[in-house]
């Protein structure tokens, strides 16, 4: 997007970008990166280079990230059937090994690689590393149990805030461990806002495949306060898979971080222009 414009296009976009530079110069950003732009070669490129940019500019990016098609793709190839019950991958022993291998390993370190070549510090973990997370079993969703699926109990940020303080760039994949050392599945979204919260983000970034909120009137909502966010899901005007991404959001905000962002991570430089443009390109919500 932003290599088709003109030179004065251009200068504009970086008078435009100054004051939120300023603004957010020294301020913790947490992305949760996946859908398509994480599976897009070039997409995937511009995403890294965004989160360096941010760095190079003052700003402290973190990201997380997801990796649920190319966890099918292994189970696939290794003949292992995957399950789902409302949303959440079952997670028996075998499929976490994979999980594990596949977000730990193979995915976490593609994205590190990625950063470091574009100029970064990137430096990979999983929520184990440092005992930088505690989580326990979800149990049964809806009769069935679930397996290796957990949500986070508490995050541990000294490891994250060193890293930062060193100017490195945290990737981390979402993996933890229950207070018995048994690991755990976690969906990105809500392992996003937990640490986020905990590191006091002024921003946390859910990257996805949709715009952002649609109004009643099918228009795209630029900002919504958690008030109005409850009324859309009240209403269902926020119905299905954008309820739990709303959810997590406000629980995010409820816990301090300043502003969320619902983006579509399949545009070119969608952090930048979500970050640094007056109106945006999604969803921001705030607390009131």
């Amino acid at each position: 997007m932003l290599a088709t414009l003109s030179p004065l296009e251009k200068a504009n976009v970086l008078v435009e970008a100054l004051p939120y530079i300023k603004k957010f110069r020294g301020k913790t950003v947490v992305m949760k990166y996946g859908g398509h732009a994480m599976e897009d070669p070039r997409l995937r490129e511009s995403f890294c280079r965004d989160v360096v940019l941010l760095k190079y500019v003052g700003l402290n990016p973190i990201v997380v990230h997801g990796g649920g098609p190319q966890i099918g793709q292994l189970l696939d190839k290794l003949g292992i059937p995957s399950k789902f019950v409302a949303g959440m991958r079952v997670t028996d022993d075998e499929t976490m090994k994979v999980v594990e291998m596949v977000l730990g390993g193979q995915v976490n370190k593609e994205l590190v690689r990625l950063i470091n070549l574009v100029g970064g510090r990137a430096v990979g973990l999983t929520g184990k590393d440092g005992a930088l997370t505690l989580a326990r079993r979800v149990g049964k969703v809806q009769g069935v149990d679930v397996g290796h699926v957990g949500e986070i109990v508490s995050v541990e940020p000294r490891l994250l805030e060193r890293l930062v303080a060193e100017d490195f760039i945290p990737v981390i994949a979402p993996i933890a461990a229950d207070e018995n050392g048994v690991t755990l599945n976690i969906n990105a979204d809500p392992f996003a806002a937990k640490l986020a919260a905990a590191m006091h983000a002024e921003k946390l970034l859910l990257l996805t495949d949709v715009q952002g909120v649609r109004g009643a009137d099918g228009q795209l909502c630029s900002t919504l306060t958690a008030a109005q966010v409850k009324a859309l899901v009240s209403t269902g005007v926020i119905e299905g898979g954008m309820i739990p991404k709303v959810q997590f959001g406000l629980d995010a905000l409820a816990d301090g971080v300043r502003k969320v962002h619902i983006v579509d991570g399949r545009l070119d430089h969608a952090v930048l222009l979500e970050i640094f443009t007056d109106k945006g390109i999604g969803t921001e919500l705030i607390q009131s």
